[in-house]
């Protein structure tokens, strides 16, 4: 008996493999090591990379030992850059999960507190990322290309995600929040496609009844969906690109230390 598989290619991987999407036929019973296998069998450009690949199944972060089923979808998560709508709870909505195509700036911080503060919040902690004209830390196996473009200046940032699961991702770490530092309000933003030098790519807002609390949250947001998130960055030169980023983290730092 066999199983098919479909695995899905992101950022420097789909560049390499020139694909986004690879079917593969695979013995019943194998695990998610051995698709990889038979995926460097047909792109044998990707084997270099393993060490730094992380897995998720059907959506979710997998082991490599985990078996795979018929009609399963693999992605293949490369190094990290380190939903699509609001996330309502039980309850008053009090959780913001976005991913965004369009451009925001800093007003976002204010939109994003107007639409989670409540009489109780006696704090409300912002965070923005923008975009950089220095270059940042590249991905396994991009140092040859980070050399090209030493010492010159970035243009802007090109950002892609795996949007199901980087907005799973987020959740969790929303939940983490909460449970760890008792912020229940919290608000996560990024952005996908093209984020020109200057411009805002990410936002948190956290709101709590204390400063401390507020402060935390939202520095535990930002710092995890950096190490977690599968959203990925590429620098953008005048002649080139650079792939961004480390092996993805699949749990709380603390779990996998």
């Amino acid at each position: 008996m066999s199983i098919q598989v479909r695995v899905r290619l992101f950022a420097v991987q789909r560049e390499l493999a020139g694909r986004r999407q690879v079917n593969l036929e695979l013995p019943a019973g194998s695990s998610i090591e051995v698709a990889w296998q038979a995926l460097v069998e047909q792109h044998p450009v990707l084997a270099s990379g393993r060490s730094a690949v992380r897995f998720a199944r059907n959506g979710t972060y997998a082991d490599p030992t985990e078996i795979l089923g018929d009609g399963d979808e693999l992605a293949c998560i490369p190094p990290v850059s380190g939903g699509s709508a609001p996330e309502a709870r039980a309850g008053q909505p009090n959780r913001i999960i976005e991913l965004r195509a369009e451009p925001f700036g800093l007003e976002v911080l204010a939109e994003l507190g107007q639409r989670l503060a409540t009489d109780g919040d006696g704090a409300l902690c912002g965070f923005v990322g923008r975009t950089r004209a220095t270059a940042g830390t590249p991905a396994p196996g991009q140092e040859a290309e980070a050399a090209r473009h030493a010492g010159r200046l970035v243009e802007a940032l090109d950002y892609e995600a795996h949007e199901v699961l980087a907005e799973r991702t987020l959740a969790a770490i929303a939940d983490e929040i909460e449970t760890r530092f008792g912020v229940g309000r919290i608000a996560i933003v990024h952005r996908l496609g093209s984020v020109p030098l200057g411009e805002v790519s990410v936002a948190v807002v956290a709101l709590a009844a204390h400063r401390d609390a507020a402060f935390e949250a939202a520095r535990y947001a930002i710092d995890e969906l950096k190490a977690r998130a599968p959203i990925w960055k590429a620098e953008q030169f005048a002649d080139g690109h650079v792939w961004i980023g480390s092996p993805a983290r699949t749990g709380p730092a603390k779990e996998e230390a």
